[in-house]
């Protein structure tokens, strides 16, 4: 066992713990300083994670110091604690666009990359590779990719930004990872960042469909609305008619307020997706918005026939400005599909992606919308 990172520190579970944390995520041993509450790793990148044992002896003072430090990148601070951080230093994180993991998430950190014993579990058998023939340098960059993308759809933005650069150092060019480091850094809010890095893989692929949403999102991220749907619909004009792409330009209007357009792309998605619940919702939403009241209602009912979680109903409708909905009073048969739908396709589609400052785990990110 490698000596802890600091003799002083009252566990040191916990600081090789930090160790296998730091070097799992890539980065030097010698980069780490410690703190009177934990440890602090500052990146190349500028990137700060703050590892914290006890959560209860932090300090707002302490909280503050941290995210003074980052300047004017709050979005660049992660707190990791295995505890539950107090709610209103946990608070004082998000509200400047800073990460908490703890609880849960923490637990879920360490034993993805096979450490939950020094949080008590039993010891596991080694786990069994998926591709034995595959190089040890492939091995490590397919995991790299599962856990970067897992934090990713997780709603932790800041994690997937380090597990996608520790696959990018396996691979430079490999270009599922550059993709995935532009979005982590417009999930986080970093838009010139992420324009930067659409910007390197449109140099050398100038046609990449993953990297044209991203600048498009980044406009939309710095209020640009109109120049973001006129980007969408140039790729559609273009041919790349695919759902993201829609999804994306559905997200952009219902942002400015368009809603007659909204309801028209949405038509066009359910045409093709018809029992989608989450699309069935938003075309609710855009025939309420429409003046057609009695419309909505009933294709409210059908979204939630058709599966939508009432915790998801109540995110999106927060996201969107409504008023918080009535649970249904009972489940209630499957709305009769209409003359032509066909079964819903076995792969979920992808709910409208956004640029944004605040990442969210379960609902589509926050965009200002215009006043009605």
């Amino acid at each position: 066992m490698r000596p802890p990172l600091d003799a002083s520190m009252p566990s040191p579970a916990f600081s090789e713990l930090v160790s296998r944390l730091i070097e799992a995520m890539g980065q030097q041993m010698s980069t780490v300083r410690t703190l009177p509450e934990g440890f602090l790793l500052v990146t190349g990148d500028g990137f700060r994670y703050a590892f914290l044992e006890d959560p209860a002896e932090v300090s707002l003072g302490s909280i503050e110091r941290l995210l003074g430090e980052a300047g004017d990148r709050p979005q660049s601070v992660a707190v990791l604690t295995p505890g539950h951080l107090p709610l209103a230093l946990g608070e004082a994180v998000r509200t400047r666009g800073g990460s908490v993991i703890d609880g849960a998430r923490f637990a879920e950190l360490a034993r993805g990359l096979d450490l939950g014993s020094f949080l008590g579990d039993e010891p596991r058998a080694p786990p069994v590779r998926p591709h034995p023939r595959l190089l040890p340098s492939a091995l490590q960059l397919e995991e790299a990719m599962r856990r970067a993308r897992n934090w990713f759809d997780w709603g932790v933005p800041i994690l997937a930004l380090r597990f996608y650069r520790h696959a990018l150092a396996s691979k430079p060019d490999f270009g599922p990872a550059r993709i995935g480091v532009g979005r982590s850094l417009l999930a986080l809010g970093l838009l010139d960042e992420a324009d930067r890095a659409f910007d390197e893989i449109l140099a050398f692929h100038p046609g990449d469909v993953e990297a044209r949403l991203g600048k498009a999102a980044v406009l939309g991220g710095r209020g640009r609305t109109g120049e973001e749907v006129r980007a969408y619909r140039a790729m559609l004009d273009e041919g790349v008619d695919r759902l993201e792409v829609r999804a994306s330009l559905l997200a952009a209007l219902v942002a400015d307020g368009r809603w007659a357009d909204a309801r028209e792309e949405v038509e066009r998605i359910l045409s093709e997706h018809p029992e989608d619940p989450q699309f069935r919702f938003l075309h609710a939403v855009t025939l309420w918005r429409t003046a057609m009241t009695e419309e909505g209602d009933r294709e409210r009912d059908r979204a939630r026939a058709f599966g939508l979680p009432f915790d998801r109903e109540r995110s999106l409708s927060e996201h969107l400005g409504l008023p918080p909905p009535t649970p249904p009073s009972g489940g209630g048969a499957p709305a009769p599909r209409e003359a032509g739908e066909r079964p819903a396709p076995k792969t979920k589609p992808p709910a409208p992606r956004r640029g944004r400052p605040r990442p969210r785990a379960a609902a589509p990110p926050k965009r200002r919308r215009k006043a009605k």
